[in-house]
């Protein structure tokens, strides 16, 4: 089957000229490439107004056919059924049930994910766990040195907790510095600030090779690109579901937990709902089997059902499809910056490599706390990180046209001129 972005020559480089085309060669391909997307009709199931919005790598969109399905939660499950929906509507299920439907997204088996708490919860659910895992005589954890920092402070804590000490490193010395010391190691798939991304196959063997244990955070890449986690054996994983996966503002998290670890996986946070006996109410500890270990209290309803509805959004979309969307969309945003913002103005330090991109550009900018709000006043909404301007692109909604017209006003903003 041919590939729908394939791209017989830039127009941005032309084979009869040294200079960028006019923008519009560039808008032309846009049409071109948006007509042909297979994905485009996606758009659709979103609430979106006329801005671009590139910020689905912080929050992403609202799938459309959200409000009434919590209109009916509220009004009929809880207003009516009240109690009698923990039984009747599936409430006490959903965070195994939802589990399930993220599962396909990230390469796992049923059985593996539970949704709830926060992504800090679950990283000090698994990173504590997995020390527990590795047994005694190791005494190091590896940490990604560029995580995002909360990932730092848990595991920090969890280290002094647990008797462990930290080592940070890059993420590509990580698989070298393994050794009979490591209990296991923290790493982020995609860098939040660059949208690099890591080496999860090979990170992972590394570790293994050591006699250590994988633990990735998936929240810049869940719903993005194909991650894999039975395929390469990843022991454990958390991510957030509010980004690509649109399940709406601090929606809950999730932990994977790899069906062989399960009858040893302890969990710092034993709390009822995990109980082999939840109703039983016993003084003494019994844990569940399977993936409710990583449970421990009353599932946040209100939002848990909000993301399973949002979920329904990924019904037969494969995420082959949105990763070859995703590399040609940022492909053709770069091309569309080089064409048309000013030179050394901006720096991309996003990788242009596709196998360490994930889905966002990051672009180096010394005016960036003055650019990025000016670009959202004029339609385009990204966001900020220190000294860069970050664009995330979420391939169920984002098309070539957005991508074009984001680098224009770009680059009109840069200039001082008026966009149009």
């Amino acid at each position: 089957m041919s590939d729908p972005y394939e791209r017989a020559q830039s127009p941005a480089l032309p084979e009869d000229a040294g200079h960028p085309a006019p923008a519009s060669a560039l808008r032309e391909e846009a049409a071109r490439l948006d007509a042909a997307d297979p994905l485009a009709g996606h758009r659709a199931k979103f609430a979106l107004d006329d801005a671009v919005y590139l910020d689905g790598n912080s929050l992403g969109a609202l799938p459309a056919h959200v409000p009434a399905r919590m209109a009916e939660v509220i009004g009929r499950e809880w207003g009516e059924l009240r109690i009698r929906s923990w039984d009747e509507s599936g409430w006490w299920t959903a965070p195994e049930r939802i589990g399930d439907r993220i599962a396909p997204l990230v390469g796992a088996a049923a059985g593996q994910i539970v949704a709830g708490d926060s992504t800090s919860v679950n990283v000090f659910k698994a990173v504590v766990a997995a020390a527990r895992l590795a047994g005694g005589g190791r005494d190091e954890i590896l940490v990604d040195a560029s995580t995002f920092p909360t990932d730092g402070y848990i595991a920090e804590s969890a280290a002094r907790m647990t008797g462990h000490r930290i080592v940070a490193l890059d993420p590509a010395d990580i698989p070298g510095a393994a050794n009979d010391r490591t209990a296991l190691a923290l790493v982020n798939h995609v860098d939040y600030r660059t949208g690099r991304l890591h080496d999860l196959p090979g990170t992972t063997a590394a570790l293994h090779a050591a006699g250590a244990l994988a633990v990735w955070d998936l929240c810049h890449s869940a719903g993005a690109l194909p991650v894999g986690l039975d395929a390469h054996g990843v022991d454990l994983a958390v991510g957030c579901t509010y980004k690509y996966l649109n399940g709406g503002p601090g929606s809950p998290a999730y932990l994977y937990v790899a069906e062989r670890h399960q009858d040893r996986f302890d969990s710092p946070l034993p709390g009822w709902t995990s109980h082999a006996a939840p109703f039983g109410m016993e003084p003494g500890y019994r844990a569940a089997d399977g993936a409710v270990r990583g449970r421990v209290g009353t599932p946040d309803i209100l939002s848990m059902l909000a993301l399973e509805a949002a979920l329904d959004v990924w019904d037969g979309v494969g995420i082959d499809a949105v990763r070859a969307k995703s590399l040609a969309l940022t492909d053709f945003f770069l091309e569309c910056v080089a064409a048309y913002v000013p030179e050394g103005r901006v720096t991309p330090i996003t990788p242009a490599a596709h196998a360490e991109r994930g889905s966002q550009v990051a672009l180096a900018c010394a005016d960036a706390p003055a650019v990025m709000p000016e670009l959202v006043r004029r339609g385009v909404v990204g966001d900020l990180r220190p000294g860069l301007l970050r664009f995330g692109f979420t391939p169920l909604y984002v098309g070539f046209a957005d991508a074009e017209r984001a680098a224009r006003v770009l680059a009109d903003v840069l200039a001082g001129r008026p966009s149009d």
